[in-house]
Formats: C-alpha cells, structure tokens, sequence
C-alpha cells in the first residue's frame, strides 16, 4: 500500500465528516452571508480551530465563486490550498534521516497518547536509514513500560538501556548518553513517563531529564518531541502549551488519527503555534508511523468532496 492511501483511509473517519457537513451546508449554488457563517461554525465543530475557520470563511467569501462550477468543489479546493499553505512549512522530514553527530531525542506527552509504540516506529525508520539506535526506558514508574520498549527494541534491531522499575529516570537517560557516545551510536530515543500537567512532581522529572542530557552532551536534546493523541481534541491544545512551558518543543507526532472524525485539531495547532510536525499515526502496525507531508495530508483530508 501507498503512503498516499495509507493517509487517505488513515483520514477517512474525518474527511467523510467534512465532506457530509460541507454538502449539507452548501445546498444552493451561490454561497451567501448565512452560508458562509455556517460553513465557519461547522469548521470551528470540527476542531479547526477559531482563527484558521475565520481565514477560511474570509478567502471564500474573497474569491467570488462562479454559480456555474460546483461550489462544494470550490470550496474544497480552497479549503485543500489553505492547508497547503499553512502547513507545508512545518513539514520536518529531515529528522528522519542519518544522523553524522549524536542526536538525543527526548519523547514527552501525557498517559495514554502512544509515546513508547511511536518510539519504537521511530526506531525502526531510523534503524532502516542506516542510523544506530538506543532506547532509553526513562519511564521508570512502570515496569510495563520497560518491558513493552524492550520489545520493541528486540522487535526493530535498536539497544536498550535500562533500571529497575523505581529507579531515577534521570540517571537512565544519562546512562544512554555515555553508551551512545562510548559506542559510536548516534541516535538516543529517550520514553518518558505520562506525565500529566497538574502532576508537579513529574513535570519536574522532565525537567531534570532535560537538565542531565544537556550536561552530557552539547546541544542536548537535539530534539523535544510531543506525542499527541487526536482524540483527545481540545485538550490538546493545554498540553502543548503545559510541556512548551518546561522544554520548548520542536516537534509534534500526532497519533490515533485513523481514529477521530476531528482531525482538523492539526490545522488548528499549525495555526496557533507553528511547530514543526514531524510525523501522523495512521494506526496500529510498525509501518502506520508516516512522516508528515502537507499536500498529502491536505488531499487525504478533503477527499471524497
């Protein structure tokens, strides 16, 4: 299977919602006022986001669409074009390739997102680009943790550096970096445990993660990842600005997008913070990790209209 029909079934559940909700909107040819406040507010419903349907509404209401065309199609393309625009810039599709020097990476998002099965897809594309690959079990609150990144370490080739269930995460991830640096490994995934934005003592565990690997090696982390759970919806948006707050984020992955029939949450994110999106959980299998293209995701998105 493609990357393209990956990311088109991987967005069915929200391009059908789009497609259904525009189609039951747009019934007349010629799109007026009460039209366009309605094509707005079933945006906002989707989760676009407030700014992004204001924008949408406006280049629609701008480009005068000819009554004789079909004006569902013009308003997908215009829709298409938008996401295009926006989010093209936020493609990060180098963070893939080989690395020359060590590059710490430092995964982080609350319980339940998907951070050590990502990890592992991470590592297993790294590996196939010819990078040498550690996992650091820094999620010592589980054992089930440990015990899941170890399987993917066995799974997808990478080493594993771990404690015992309890042990300071820190020290762990310390530990990777003195093996990578020792054995000429350049690419250090780093688990975290879900950690929760109300719960300060495990925010400062991030912290003090961060802290240890940038004394370590220079420039660390390389790479602060957040891992994101689309059906989690607005809420997302909380716990990007919670975990910026503490290490500035670099770049998200977004998963559970097969999922949710609101995956316009990413559109409304580009907008709002401009982050670099690094890849799309399409689903469950070690190939479901895609790495972010905007006009894929933007086809993927509107198809069917």
């Amino acid at each position: 299977m493609g990357i393209f029909e990956k990311f088109k079934i991987g967005f069915k559940k929200s391009a059908d919602n789009i497609a259904s909700g525009l189609r039951e909107i747009i019934i007349k040819k010629e799109i007026d006022d009460k039209t366009l406040d309605e094509i707005e507010e079933f945006l906002i419903s989707s989760d676009v986001g407030i700014d992004a349907s204001s924008e949408i509404k406006e280049i629609i209401a701008r480009k005068k669409i000819d009554p004789k065309n079909n004006a569902v199609s013009e308003v997908n393309k215009i829709l298409e074009e938008y996401i295009i625009n926006l989010m093209e810039p936020l493609e990060k599709k180098n963070f893939f390739e080989k690395k020359e020097n060590l590059n710490i990476i430092l995964i982080s998002g609350v319980n339940g997102v998907g951070k050590t099965t990502t990890i592992g897809k991470i590592g297993k594309i790294f590996i196939e680009n010819h990078n040498k690959v550690i996992f650091s079990a820094c999620d010592t609150f589980r054992a089930a943790a440990i015990e899941q990144l170890e399987e993917w370490s066995n799974r997808v080739g990478a080493t594993i550096i771990k404690s015992n269930a309890g042990s300071d995460p820190a020290s762990v991830a310390f530990k990777a970096v003195e093996y990578a640096k020792q054995n000429n490994i350049n690419q250090v995934l780093i688990d975290t445990a879900g950690r929760l934005q109300n719960k300060k003592n495990l925010m400062e565990e991030f912290k003090k993660i961060g802290s240890v690997v940038k004394k370590s090696s220079e420039g660390a982390p390389h790479e602060v990842i957040l891992v994101l759970d689309a059906t989690s919806g607005q809420n997302i948006i909380n716990q990007l600005e919670e975990f910026n707050k503490i290490i500035p984020v670099s770049g998200l992955i977004m998963t559970k997008l097969d999922g949710t029939a609101k995956g316009g949450i990413l559109i409304a994110l580009s907008k709002k913070y401009k982050i670099p999106i690094v890849g799309l959980g399409l689903g469950e299998k070690e190939d479901d990790l895609q790495v972010f293209n905007a006009k894929q995701f933007a086809s993927a998105f509107t198809q069917k209209m």
